[in-house]
């Protein structure tokens, strides 16, 4: 087959998701496109895949992107003309504990809002489902009717019929050799000649690190992505199994047990047994265990030993496992990222190149997967928010060593459930605080956000400390007072948060200002003042939210969320025109918030900075003879000050502060803090699922503003169409769980909205949810249900403002006059 010189885009890598890249890209009518694969198709991951779909994710976008998945492959053979074997068998999915269970109710009310059917069930129906199983001691389960599994081959080969049925070419046997950056375009090289193109795909699957490294010449880095051993085996068949099928018609469900950590699934007459062991194994990482140059259709040896245990559970599970022997044993490479979730979107740092690969579900995700990727490159930005599996939300401490610990422990801990105040140990001190070795002395139990290591909140003698403490739902835990009394401290004295990370940058040069009015909805700050920015996309939905600092005409600090480095730096960086300036400074300077009425006092001895310059001021001064930076903000609600030095200064002044009487607190109260203030946080409240007045957010857009900055067309038309949805702060009144992310709002047996963050207000003493409703239920005093991990509590919409202090008085100190920066009480600058 010849080779072209040119097309639009090239992938490189044929398996299921390369493919399916190929083929929504065709579907969008960019079929100037070209795959190039070094093999046959399917010859990585894809061919030894059990091709299990489920529906089932913990993760929203993963599951939205499972679901259409699915619904794709239901019709993909009658659309393409390409047989599929296809068993949507239905699933359950085995609760040991009452935590499981409620797990399993936040993923089914997660299903209902997108439209899908998960139920919960009892002891009786899971035997009704599948009756060769023991249920004596389980606590319940989840069915999913829509779960079953496919040919991993066929579903790939049919999209690949589809993908060359629009004109898309497929190239078999043409390995890539490498990539070079010329004209503004790319030149991918193989051995059967060049080919020219805009736009460049990494989907090589367990190769992608290796591709990767191709790129890291133009701006790359090395993907943060390992490969894992993973087995699982099918028996001979079992005559019990061959009469049920030939009694009902149809395949038994699909079983997973999470607690133990395994599925069991019908395979023709027998079982096919996948576990996800703890004492997993990593594949070539070491230099006595290279990466082959090509490892097409080949496995592991056999290591069934590794899997004991789990058979033996099963056995016990499903007494018909143990009546006959082993069949064939599957143990081949899959592909991790650190957190599990795959990397789809802007391969960080690089200019028209993507990434679509590590996937350790990549059947089941492979329909979705071509379909976000074929969007992030055709329209430069995707239909629901993905920031879940998007490349840059892994930043520069990602080395091989962290990749390897956190794949072994996210596959071990496949099945886990994640709760919300547990912090997962495995690659862990990646980036400190200069302050660090003090909030160790001081019981600080630290969580990671973006590497950066920050004290969650600060223990005393006596309290439970371990990790099996934090393994619950609920609010309590040994926390919860000492996070009360940190919030209290905040309220009635002074408190100190030592916040290193905030995502920092530069920006300078003649025209900044112009160009960055040109950049957000609303307007720019006075010079020696701040305000929020907020940065649409093209349909006016909430892209990312920036404090801007303005020391000059021309001069400008941006400041934004931690996890939001690489976001937000690409966002600035690739509208930048030049002359202009953009430097990150985010691991030259840190910061501290020092807040509470007593504040200005604590701090007048340590500096001679003017404290009568009002809220939302900045001045540079010296503190304990240390430069730095002091803003007049406080995203805790209270009067404060953000003081921002350097790293070596950082210390001597946090040292001082907590000598002078400040309690230290950490992030969780600084969340329950901003709940009662209102303030949104990014990637929750704030994404591209909302636009920016569904997020409430209308005092911020300037549309009589000259620049036509983007997504200005689009919110013109919806302030003239009127806002469908609204952003809503409701009290709950719940029981001792707050509302989770992605929790639905209910009005009677109506679903009217989701909740996108949740939690306790220690000074208002009442649990609040943040969400977005239907425009009509946005009236104060409306009262809804929230669905708590399927409980409903009563909700009440709230006016629209902080729940503390809603005039603001004590940020502004006793009345203090506004001079017409905006208001920043509906909004958080991250952390």
């Amino acid at each position: 087959m010849s080779i072209p010189d040119t097309a639009r885009v090239v992938i490189i890598g044929g398996g299921v998701v390369g493919v399916s890249t190929l083929y929504h890209l065709a579907k969008m009518s960019w079929s100037d496109c070209v795959l190039l694969e070094k093999n046959e198709l399917t010859a990585g991951s894809t061919w030894h895949a059990a091709g299990n779909c489920p529906n089932f994710a913990t993760s929203y976008a993963v599951m939205n992107m499972q679901r259409y998945g699915l619904e794709l492959y239901r019709g993909l053979a009658e659309e393409v003309d390409y047989p599929i074997n296809y068993h949507v068998t239905g699933a359950i999915r085995l609760a040991h504990s009452h935590e499981r269970m409620m797990e399993f109710e936040h993923v089914a009310a997660m299903a209902e809002h997108m439209g899908l059917t998960m139920d919960m069930c009892t002891l009786d129906q899971l035997q009704q489902h599948f009756p060769f199983m023991e249920v004596h001691d389980l606590e319940g389960g989840l069915w999913d009717p829509l779960d079953g599994d496919i040919d991993p081959a066929q579903v790939t080969q049919a999209l690949a019929k589809g993908a060359r049925d629009l004109g898309a070419r497929i190239l078999r046997f043409t390995p890539a050799t490498g990539v070079r950056r010329e004209g503004g375009e790319w030149i991918v090289c193989t051995e059967a000649g060049e080919i020219r193109c805009e736009y460049v795909v990494n989907a090589a699957g367990y190769y992608a690190a290796r591709v990767g490294e191709w790129f890291e010449p133009y701006g790359g880095r090395s993907a943060p992505t390992i490969t894992m051993s993973h087995q699982y085996f099918m028996t001979e068949a079992i005559p019990e199994v061959e009469a049920w099928t030939k009694q009902h018609g149809r395949k038994l469900p699909m079983l997973r047990d999470p607690d133990t950590s395994y599925y069991l699934r019908q395979e023709t007459g027998g079982f096919n047994l996948g576990p996800y062991e703890r004492a997993c194994r990593t594949a070539w990482t070491t230099p006595d265990d290279p990466m082959p140059e090509d490892f097409s259709f080949q496995l592991y040896p056999d290591e069934l030993e590794r899997l004991e245990f789990y058979i033996e559970d099963a056995m016990a599970r499903v007494p018909l496992l143990g009546t006959q022997g082993v069949k064939r044993n599957i143990n081949g490479p899959i592909p991790y990222a650190p957190d599990g979730l795959p990397m789809i979107g802007p391969m960080p740092g690089v200019p028209n190149a993507f990434e679509a690969h590590s996937f350790t579900f990549g059947i089941a995700q492979g329909g979705g997967a071509g379909k976000v990727a074929a969007e992030w490159i055709v329209n430069g930005q995707t239909e629901w928010d993905m920031w879940a599996v998007d490349p840059r939300r892994y930043t520069d401490y990602t080395n091989k060593q962290y990749c390897i610990e956190k794949a072994k422990e996210v596959y071990g801990h496949e099945y886990a459930m994640h709760f919300p105040h547990h912090e997962w140990p495995a690659g862990r001190d990646r980036k400190l605080s200069p302050n660090h070795t003090k909030l160790l002395e001081l019981d600080g139990q630290m969580g990671a956000y973006n590497g950066w290591e920050r004290a969650n909140w600060f223990a005393k003698a006596g309290d439970d400390i371990s990790e099996e403490a934090t393994q619950t739902w609920t609010r309590s835990g040994p926390w919860e007072q000492r996070v009360r009394e940190e919030c209290e401290a905040v309220r009635d004295y002074v408190g100190v948060l030592d916040l290193p990370g905030f995502s920092r940058f530069k920006l300078s040069g003649d025209g900044a200002a112009d160009w960055l009015r040109e950049q957000i909805a609303g307007a720019l700050p006075k010079i020696g003042r701040m305000t929020l920015g907020y940065f649409p996309d093209e349909r006016g939905r909430v892209l990312t939210e920036m404090s801007i600092l303005r020391h000059g005409a021309d001069e400008f600090t941006l400041i934004t969320a931690a996890l939001a480095q690489w976001h937000d730096f690409e966002l600035l960086n690739t509208r930048l025109p030049e002359g202009l300036s953009l430097e990150d400074q985010t691991r030259d300077i840190t910061t501290l918030i020092v807040t509470g009425p007593q504040s200005r006092q604590l701090l007048a001895g340590m500096t001679e900075a003017d404290f009568s310059l009002g809220w939302l001021s900045l001045q540079q001064a010296t503190v304990l003879g240390k430069q730095a930076l002091l803003v007049r903000v406080s995203f805790a609600g209270e009067l404060g000050w953000e003081i921002h030095a350097s790293n070596d200064d950082m210390p001597e002044i946090y040292e001082a502060i907590l000598g002078s009487g400040a309690k230290p607190f950490g992030m969780y109260a600084l969340n329950a803090l901003r709940l009662e203030k209102g303030y949104r946080s990014w990637k929750g409240d704030l994404s591209t699922d909302y636009t920016l007045f569904e997020a409430g957010l209308d005092r911020f857009v300037k549309l009589n503003k000259l620049q036509n900055f983007p997504g200005k067309a689009a919110l013109l038309k919806e302030a003239v169409d009127g806002v469908k949805r609204r952003f809503v702060t409701m009290i709950v009144e719940a029981g001792n769980c707050d509302a989770p992310y992605m929790s639905t709002i209910w009005q009677g047996d109506q679903m009217v909205g989701e909740v996108t963050s949740g939690g306790w207000g220690y000074r208002i003493n009442a649990s609040i949810a943040l969400g977005v409703v239907r425009a009509d239920l946005a009236e104060p005093g409306t009262e809804l249900t929230i669905k708590i991990y399927g409980k409903p509590y009563k909700a009440v919409v709230q006016p629209d403002g902080p729940l503390w202090d809603p005039e603001n008085a004590r940020l502004r100190d006793q009345g203090e006059a506004e001079d017409g920066d905006p208001d920043l009480s509906t909004s958080l600058r991250t952390v």
